[in-house]
């Protein structure tokens, strides 16, 4: 028998307070469910409008046993909450992502062998558990790129090498369990959000097409400047991979798209920055997705009304002088289809991401434009 859909004013569980979870927190209380946040940091910005915030460790007795007296369900706003946490909350309520997922997710030996062995393309790659690994590489991997097998994002725990010496370097600074993967010649980077229910109901937003500086998000442009065939195949990629998986929830598979194929890179258990676009520019935005898989409602429309280009704000715009300072937004108000966000961080520093805005026009060369000149107006180079 199906379980009643968790109707307001419920409170749910979310494990991590940062900018995801922020967003999450704004549209439950928008539908009218409470929050309780757990994250260690006393300044997560997800805490600070939270109805409560329980400051300690993803891991801590007390505050799971706090979480499972006064939740009605929970979720995650980021990968590396421990497996075994999820699966202690999943004795007393419905969680999503379920641990099953997320442990493949935070590997990506795991995550990789796990698209290898269910047939999804993804780059030539050799799992690295040691520097012997490396011993009898096949040259044609070369160049290629040493990722840690967890805790790596945004650029970090990654290093190109050209050769199996370079390689052998790089494991050694790591410490770490690691995955060499082919460095590919990039058509572009895409990525697809999709959201999927208990019973199977699938719906994926709009193709998103990516630009990335120094490892991180940088641009986001939807809909994808790319062919309706090639939209259709990775939607389906995504769909079926979340069958496999019995995800539910909110997931973003990211591709690379190299000589026209479609290879997976990765899978994000959650909400992504490349899916901000869809608060502005769709009917219904990836945060609210994630409530309604959650509480068992009905997935809402993906919907694209406006085109939408999203451009991430990163700490280097607060250090542009010798000191730093707050950027000029009062640049970007002045444009009536940019909508700003900020994530309420306390302090800036390089590569933090700070916020975002999306331009929306109903013109998709109008957006890029508009949102290519805000970005230079504040100083984005």
């Amino acid at each position: 028998m199906k379980p009643s859909p968790i109707a307001p004013p419920a409170t749910l569980a979310l494990l991590g307070g940062g900018q995801l979870g922020r967003f999450f927190v704004h549209t439950a209380h928008e539908l009218g469910y409470k929050v309780m946040v757990l994250d260690p940091d006393a300044g997560a910005p997800a805490g600070k409008i939270a109805d409560s915030h329980i400051i300690a460790s993803y891991d801590d007795h007390d505050a799971l046993l706090q979480l499972s007296q006064h939740c009605a369900a929970a979720t995650t706003e980021f990968e590396n909450v421990p497996a075994t946490v999820l699966e202690q909350l999943a004795q007393t309520m419905p969680v999503s992502p379920t641990a099953d997922t997320v442990s493949i997710a935070q590997d990506r030996i795991r995550e990789k062998e796990f698209l290898r062995d269910n047939g999804f393309n993804t780059a030539p790659f050799i799992p690295v558990v040691d520097e012997n690994d490396l011993n009898n590489v096949p040259d044609d991997i070369f160049p290629a790129i040493l990722k840690t097998a967890r805790f790596g994002y945004d650029g970090k725990g990654q290093a190109r090498v050209a050769s199996a010496r370079e390689a052998r370097a790089a494991q050694r600074e790591f410490s770490t369990p690691c995955v060499l993967e082919k460095l590919l010649q990039l058509d572009l980077e895409v990525s697809v959000v999709l959201a999927r229910t208990t019973d199977g109901e699938c719906r994926c937003f709009p193709l998103a097409e990516n630009s990335h500086r120094n490892g991180i998000l940088d641009v986001t442009v939807v809909p994808a400047r790319t062919t309706p065939a090639l939209q259709q195949q990775a939607e389906q990629m995504a769909s079926e991979l979340a069958a496999r998986l019995g995800y539910v929830g909110v997931l973003t598979v990211e591709f690379f798209v190299s000589d026209g194929q479609l290879l997976i890179n990765e899978i994000a258990p959650r909400p992504h920055n490349s899916g901000h676009y869809t608060i502005d520019g769709c009917v219904t935005s990836q945060y609210e997705q994630q409530l309604r898989a959650l509480c068992g409602l009905p997935l809402g429309s993906v919907s694209l009304h406006s085109n939408s280009v999203m451009v991430n704000l990163l700490g280097e715009l607060w250090f542009q002088g010798e000191s730093s300072s707050e950027p000029s937004w009062q640049l970007l108000h002045q444009i009536p289809n940019l909508k700003l966000h900020l994530y309420g961080k306390a302090s800036a520093r390089p590569a933090r991401k700070m916020g975002h805005f999306t331009v929306i026009d109903q013109e998709p060369g109008a957006a890029i434009t508009a949102a290519m000149a805000a970005r230079k107006a504040i100083g984005i180079n």
